[in-house]
C-alpha cells in the first residue's frame, strides 16, 4: 500500500503562530492564563492546553486578573476593548490573514460602505469580522443567497479566510453581474486555496482519502466535502483511533491530508497507523524486513550499531588501527544514553513519537535492564582501554543522567532561568553532537598508542558536525512536541527555515573540510570516500524539505543509515587497500 501525504496538510501559518504564542505563554508566564474562546478548532490542542493550565474564557466577567490570548479567528474590536478595560493583559494571536480582512472591512466601513462577508454563519472568524463593519455587515454563504441582497449604494465583498474557493468564485461572479459597482476582495488565505487544490489533485492519484481534523473545524469539513465531491471515498477522522482498517481493504494508494488546525503530530499518528498497517500486510521477505527495521529503530539498536560503525570509520580518518573494543564501547554508550533520555523525557515522546513511547511502556523492565547493563559494560570497556577514556566516559555518563534532572533544590535557577541542563536553548543538539564526537574520536585516540594532535581535534569537530546535522533534522521534525513540553531546541530558537539554512551551510563546511584536512595532513586519504556520507545527509535534507517522505519510520531509517553507511564505506576501503 502506498501512502501519499498532502504537502499542505497541518497547521497553517496563522494557527501555528497562535498555538506557539499560547504554548510559550503557558511555559513562561505566571498567573491565570486564558484563551478567549477555543484558540483553534481542534480537541487535542484544547485538551493539551487545559492540562497546561490554560482555560477557555467565554464570559469576560468570570476572569481573574491575568493574561487572555485572542484566538486565531480574531474577535470584534469592542470585545478586545472590554477585556483591556477589565484589567486583563491582552495578547493578540489573531491570524495576520484575518487581520488583513478586518482592516479592509474597517477601512471601507469608515467610508460608509456595507460589508458582505462570504462565510459561515456563527463562525468565530465571521462574527469577529462583523464587528468591524460598524453595524453595516451581513453574511452569505451560497449563490442562492444573492437574490435577497439589497442593492446598496456602496458595498465591499470579502471572504472568510477558510472559505471554499470555488464557492467564493461562483458568488463573486454572480455579484459582479448584478452589482458591478461593489468592490470585491478575494481574502481567502492562500494556504486554504492550496489545500483545497491539492486534495482535488490528490483525488486523481489515490483510492481513498483520509482527512484528519476536528469535527468542529470549518476548513477541515470543507476539505472532506471537496474530497467526497471528487467521487473518491473520503473519510473525516479526528484521531488515529477512529481509523477503521476495513475501510482501507483493497486500496493500493491512500491519500492523507489535514485541516489548518490539525497538529502535525496528530497527522503523524494517522500516517504511522496506516504505515504499520501497510507493513503488516506485506508477506514473506518484505514482511520480515519491515518488522526487523521497526524493531531495530524502536529498540535503539540501529543507531547504536551506527555509532560503532562511525567509530570504525573515524579510526581510518585518523589513520589509526580500528578496533572492535572501541566500536563496541561507543555503541554501548550511545545505546545507554539514548535510552536513558527516552525514560527521563517521556512527555515529549507522547507527541513526537507515540509508537516509541508505547514500545518503551510495553518493554520497560527489559529496556531498563539493557540500559543499565550497556552503560556499565561501556564503562568497563573504557577502563580496560585506559584510565583517561574511563574517566571521560564516566563524566559523560553522569552528565547524561543529569540532563533531564533538576540541578538545584526548590525553585532555585541557574542564571535566573534554568533548573535543568535540558532547559538551556539548543543544548540538546549541541551536547548530543559533542558526546558522539568524544566517544567515536577522542576516546579511541586516547586508547591508541599515539599522541593527541591537531588531527584528532579536526576529526572530532568534523564528526560532531555530522552528528549535529543528523540530530537537528530530528529536532525540526519534533518541533511541535518539544514546544509543548517547553524544550527550546535549535529549530524553536532559530526557526525552521534558519535551521535548515544553517544545516546546509554546515554540510558545505564538512565537504570543504575533507580536501583541506588532507592537504594539511590532518586526515588520511579515506576522507574522500567519506564525502558520500555528507552528500547522503544532504539528500535527507532535500527529502524533508520537498516533503517526499513523511517523518515516520521510513524517514528515520533513512537518516540513521548515514552512520551504517560510514561503516560500510570503511569496510570496503580496508578490503580495497588490503
Amino acid at each position: 500500500m502506498k501512502i501519499k501525504l498532502a504537502r499542505t496538510g497541518g497547521f497553517c501559518m496563522g494557527v501555528r503562530r497562535a498555538v506557539e504564542i499560547v504554548l510559550d505563554a503557558a511555559n513562561t508566564r505566571k498567573g491565570p492564563l486564558y484563551t478567549f474562546g477555543p484558540i483553534i478548532h481542534n480537541p487535542q490542542i484544547i485538551n493539551l492546553l487545559e492540562k497546561k493550565g490554560v482555560s477557555v474564557l467565554t464570559d469576560p466577567a468570570a476572569a481573574e486578573q491575568g493574561t487572555v490570548i485572542i484566538r486565531a479567528h480574531g474577535v470584534p474590536p469592542d470585545v478586545k476593548d472590554s477585556l483591556k478595560q477589565m484589567g486583563l493583559n491582552v495578547v493578540d494571536a489573531t491570524c495576520p490573514r484575518v487581520i488583513r480582512v478586518q482592516t479592509i472591512i474597517r477601512k471601507y466601513a469608515l467610508k460608509g460602505y456595507h460589508a458582505i462577508i462570504v462565510g459561515d454563519h456563527n463562525h468565530p472568524e465571521v462574527m469577529g469580522l462583523l464587528g468591524y463593519a460598524e453595524g453595516r455587515g451581513l453574511i452569505i454563504n451560497r449563490p442562492e443567497d444573492i437574490p435577497a441582497l439589497p442593492d446598496f449604494e456602496r458595498a465591499v465583498v470579502v471572504a472568510q479566510t477558510t472559505q471554499n474557493s470555488r464557492v467564493f468564485s461562483e458568488i463573486t461572479r454572480e455579484i459582479s453581474t448584478r452589482f458591478p459597482h461593489y468592490s470585491i476582495f478575494n481574502t481567502i488565505c492562500d494556504s486554504t486555496s492550496k489545500r483545497q487544490l491539492e486534495i482535488r489533485d490528490m483525488a486523481k492519484e489515490v483510492d481513498a482519502i483520509i482527512v484528519v481534523g476536528g469535527y468542529s473545524s470549518g476548513n477541515t469539513k470543507r476539505l472532506a466535502q471537496i474530497g467526497k465531491n471528487t467521487g473518491v471515498p473520503t473519510f473525516h477522522i479526528e484521531r488515529d483511533s477512529e481509523l477503521d482498517p476495513s475501510l482501507l481493504e483493497g486500496r493500493n494508494t491512500i491519500g492523507i491530508t489535514g485541516g489548518a488546525s490539525t497538529p502535525t503530530w496528530v497527522i503523524g499518528k494517522v500516517f504511522r497507523t496506516i504505515e504499520n498497517l501497510s507493513d503488516s500486510r506485506a508477506k514473506g521477505f518484505i514482511s520480515a524486513l519491515h518488522k526487523t527495521k521497526r524493531a531495530l529503530l524502536l529498540s535503539n539498536l540501529y543507531i547504536s550499531v551506527g555509532a560503532g560503525c562511525l567509530t570504525f570509520a573515524c579510526a581510518l580518518l585518523l589513520d589509526i588501527a580500528p578496533t572492535l573494543s572501541t566500536s563496541l564501547m561507543a555503541a554501548l554508550y550511545v545505546f545507554s544514553m539514548h535510552m536513558l533520555n527516552r525514560f527521563t523525557n517521556k512527555e515529549a515522546k507522547q507527541y513526537n513519537d507515540p509508537d516509541r513511547a508505547a514500545f518503551d511502556e510495553k518493554y520497560r523492565p527489559a529496556l531498563l535492564v539493557m540500559t543499565v547493563c550497556s552503560g556499565a559494560a561501556g564503562l568497563i570497556m573504557a577502563y580496560f582501554l585506559g584510565i583517561k577514556p574511563f574517566l571521560i566516559l564516566l563524566m559523560m555518563s553522569i552528565m547524561g543522567m543529569l540532563y533531564n534532572l533538576k540541578l538545584l533544590p526548590g525553585e532555585t535557577r541557574i542564571f535566573g532561568r534554568f533548573q535543568k541542563i535540558r532547559e538551556i536553548p539548543g543544548s540538546k543538539t549541541i551536547l548530543i553532537a559533542a558526546a558522539w564526537g568524544t566517544v567515536t574520536v577522542i576516546l579511541p585516540a586516547l586508547a591508541a598508542p599515539t599522541k593527541i594532535e591537531t588531527s584528532v581535534l579536526f576529526v572530532f569537530l568534523w564528526t560532531s558536525l555530522l552528528v549535529f546535522v543528523r540530530s537537528a533534522i530530528f529536532d525540526i521534525v519534533d518541533t511541535q512536541g518539544d514546544r509543548i513540553v517547553g524544550q527550546e531546541t535549535l529549530p524553536i530558537v532559530l526557526g525552521e527555515k534558519r535551521t535548515l539554512r544553517l544545516l546546509k551551510f554546515l554540510l558545505v563546511i564538512l565537504i570543504i573540510a575533507i580536501p583541506a584536512g588532507y592537504r594539511f595532513d590532518l586526515i588520511s586519504y579515506f576522507g574522500y570516500p567519506m564525502l558520500v556520507c555528507i552528500f547522503y545527509m544532504g539528500g535527507n535534507l532535500t527529502v524533508y524539505e520537498r516533503n517526499w517522505m513523511f517523518p515516520g519510520f521510513r524517514f528515520e531509517f533513512l537518516v540513521e543509515t548515514v552512520f551504517l553507511l560510514s561503516g560500510i564505506i570503511a569496510a570496503g576501503w580496508l578490503l580495497l587497500i588490503g
